[in-house]
């Protein structure tokens, strides 16, 4: 169900494991609270916007991924699950870094070189240590392959995500899942089963759907469902941050779409046995890129997450 509605935060967990690999355990995501929106929410209270903090705090409240995505990332990977493990809960955590990321496009970057690549992810996979967290493992980077980034040669990426994949699951408590784009890239979800594959898909605890996407969670399990058979019935995630009112149907749906909304709560409870959970791996309010009038990708763009917070349902 799409909305806002649900317990608060702090405690948002899981009883059982959604069936996972691990065995049943109670899964409660950290909350930072000193993100973009806690900040916003306490800047609109002290200058008397109360209605706007309000709705600010929809998102300020929920548990989102932080985005690794420079240069020297154990600091921040340790900072980050250190402050979660205080508290008793996960931190969820993304690796953007991957050579020729978005394929040149508004969140270019990355390593310069498959081996500065490796070196970045035993750092991130160091800084975790023995605490929980689950990764979240390049977006975009195998669909965008699929669909013919003419900037990397397939098997040199896949090979890369493979070796984060084990990278990060050699972490005692760290849940690992592979990109595998939305549900509307590629509608034949068999074009992304060998390239899965060979980015180690099958040693992770699953893949990820909908990451800075507006597909509804209906389409997006519907489309987990078929990839999971087809890839052994690997468990997945989804990225239900900014999915409440669907995509757009305009040109560039998935940049900065007008008319959008904070979707389901992020929780590990989603009574679907293949489903593990519905994550805010997007931070909403953070922008696409430059297309209609937002900063770059990334950066901090308050009216646009105060019109997903008011579109928002409950």
């Amino acid at each position: 169900m799409n909305g806002t509605g649900g317990e608060a935060p702090s405690t948002v967990r899981s009883s059982a494991d959604s069936g996972s690999e691990k065995g049943s355990q109670e899964v409660f995501f950290w909350v930072d609270p000193e993100s973009p929106a806690a900040g916003q929410a306490a800047e609109w209270r002290r200058t008397g916007r109360e209605a706007d903090a309000l709705l600010m705090e929809r998102i300020a409240t929920r548990p989102q991924a932080e985005w690794l995505n420079g240069p020297g990332p154990r600091t921040v990977v340790e900072t980050r699950t250190t402050a979660a493990a205080r508290e008793g809960r996960t931190a969820v955590l993304v690796a953007y870094y991957i050579p020729h990321r978005d394929c040149g496009s508004y969140s270019g970057g990355g390593a310069v070189s498959a081996s500065g690549y490796r070196e970045w992810v035993d750092e991130f996979a160091a800084g975790i240590g023995d605490r929980s967290a689950y990764v979240i493992v390049e977006p975009d980077a195998v669909a965008q392959t699929v669909a013919g980034c003419g900037r990397v040669v397939p098997e040199e990426r896949y090979a890369l995500l493979a070796y984060a994949v084990d990278r990060f699951k050699r972490q005692p408590n760290t849940r690992v899942y592979l990109d595998a784009g939305n549900a509307t890239w590629h509608p034949d979800a068999s074009r992304l089963v060998e390239p899965l594959k060979e980015s180690g898909v099958a040693r992770a605890d699953g893949f990820a759907l909908n990451v800075s996407n507006f597909q509804t969670d209906a389409v997006t399990s519907a489309y987990g469902d078929l990839l999971s058979a087809a890839l052994g019935g690997k468990h997945f995630v989804i990225d239900s941050s900014r999915n409440g009112n669907g995509p757009h149907d305009g040109t560039e749906s998935w940049c900065n779409p007008p008319g959008r909304a904070l979707g389901t709560a992020p929780t590990a409870v989603t009574g679907a046995p293949l489903l593990d959970a519905y994550l805010w791996v997007k931070r909403p309010g953070e922008s696409d890129g430059t297309c209609r009038g937002g900063p770059a990708a990334g950066q901090w763009w308050p009216s646009y997450a105060l019109e997903l917070a008011r579109n928002a349902r409950g």
